[in-house]
């Protein structure tokens, strides 16, 4: 077992959403903020290796926990396949090449659920991940992080490098991006219906037919996970971090209306994609290999996260 509090912690994305969490787990862990590096875009381009090499040398980290990516909903996904693709392979390749060279004691690495096969069994279990292509909508995100899976095994296997990989579901809560370029489906929704609330709207519009289902995980209980997984894991067998409920898009915008008390007609654009069919992750490796599972019952998590959102200044 890593015992964190004695670690050089670099965290990329750490500013983030998810990051922020993690962070905030760090401490309590008794890891001393002093010893946890959050590296800026602004000052180090993880995309760039030049930079990446600087960071390394400047910070000499003993553990990356990285969890920087570019990344958004189904329309940011659609708009951006390209960049997507590139930045997100490009860190993984710059950092895991890095930690490589500079002879860190541990990479963890927070993949994603879009790295499954479009028509995976359900629930999804990690040996399925190779199993088929992803949904065409989120592909390239999911290929690229997926890609980082197969490095850190070969880095593994070939230069003892000591790793970690995750593979959360969607995850939602406080602090969460709410931008409607970016955005996933919970803050969407919320923003959705409570500007509906405030403008006495008779209906709000949502995409596809609602019939794809989703699982929801509150950022607290992935933060848990990752940081469980930075102690105990030594290799990069891939391990789901879900939350639990399987719920369809359509009973999950009834639920947001309802925690945002919007009371009007809610209509669909079958135009738009309904993405994945199905998603649901078997979190029994967590179980075993983490003693993990989730905490937060997502109403509960839905409310916070609707309260917090009204509580943030408007411009």
């Amino acid at each position: 077992m890593t015992d964190l509090r004695t670690k050089r912690i670099v965290v990329t994305g750490g500013a983030g959403f998810l990051g922020r969490s993690v962070c905030r787990v760090l401490r309590e862990r008794g890891v001393d903020p002093g010893r946890v590096i959050v590296p800026r875009s602004r000052e180090f381009d993880l995309t760039v290796e030049a930079d990446v090499r600087r960071l390394f040398d400047t910070v000499r980290p003993e553990v990356v926990i990285h969890l920087a990516a570019e990344v958004g909903g189904i329309g940011a996904n659609q708009a951006h396949p390209g960049r997507f693709f590139f930045a997100n392979l490009a860190m993984g390749l710059n950092l895991v090449e890095a930690a490589r060279r500079s002879g860190i004691e541990k990479f963890v690495h927070t993949g994603t659920v879009c790295a499954y096969p479009r028509n995976c069994p359900v629930p999804f279990r990690e040996d399925d991940l190779w199993n088929g292509f992803p949904e065409a909508t989120n592909a390239p995100y999911g290929v690229a992080k997926k890609a980082i899976f197969v490095m850190l095994d070969a880095y593994r296997r070939e230069y003892g490098l000591r790793s970690a990989v995750t593979v959360p579901v969607n995850l939602y809560g406080p602090g969460d991006d709410f931008d409607p370029a970016s955005s996933h489906v919970i803050p969407a929704l919320i923003r959705k219906c409570e500007e509906a609330r405030l403008a006495s709207s008779a209906a709000i519009t949502c995409w596809g037919s609602g019939t794809a289902t989703r699982e929801f995980l509150h950022v607290d209980d992935a933060a848990e996970g990752i940081v469980r997984a930075a102690e105990v894991l030594e290799d990069p067998l891939p391990v789901n971090l879900g939350g639990g409920e399987e719920i369809s898009i359509r009973d999950l915008v009834s639920k947001v209306a309802a925690a945002c008390g919007y009371t009007g007609r809610i209509e669909w654009d079958a135009s738009k994609p309904d993405g994945q069919p199905r998603r649901s992750l078997d979190i029994s490796r967590a179980r075993a290999l983490l003693d993990w599972s989730p905490r937060r019952d997502f109403q509960s998590g839905l409310a916070d996260t609707v309260r917090w959102w009204r509580e943030q200044p408007r411009g």
